[in-house]
């Protein structure tokens, strides 16, 4: 019983560490928390400035393009 379970033990270890996915998995994690604390930064630090510019792209495609305009409460 004991030799059993060392050599499932031992198995389940290799297969554990020759799998590779988990990786790929872990990287694009990594990435993504990375692009979103970037983001989220950029936001924070221009966030005035992005605001202005959103207000004049939705003024001008109000006034060129005819888009319905939506109330502000």
């Amino acid at each position: 019983m004991y030799v059993k379970t060392m050599i499932y033990m031992q198995d389940l270890a290799r297969r554990f560490r020759d799998d590779e996915d988990g990786l790929a998995l872990t990287e694009y994690l990594v990435l993504l928390g990375l692009l979103t604390a970037t983001l989220i930064g950029a936001i924070t630090a221009f966030g005035d400035g992005l605001e202005t510019t959103w207000d004049a792209w939705t003024t001008w495609i109000t006034a060129n393009l005819g888009a319905p305009v939506t109330p502000q409460p």
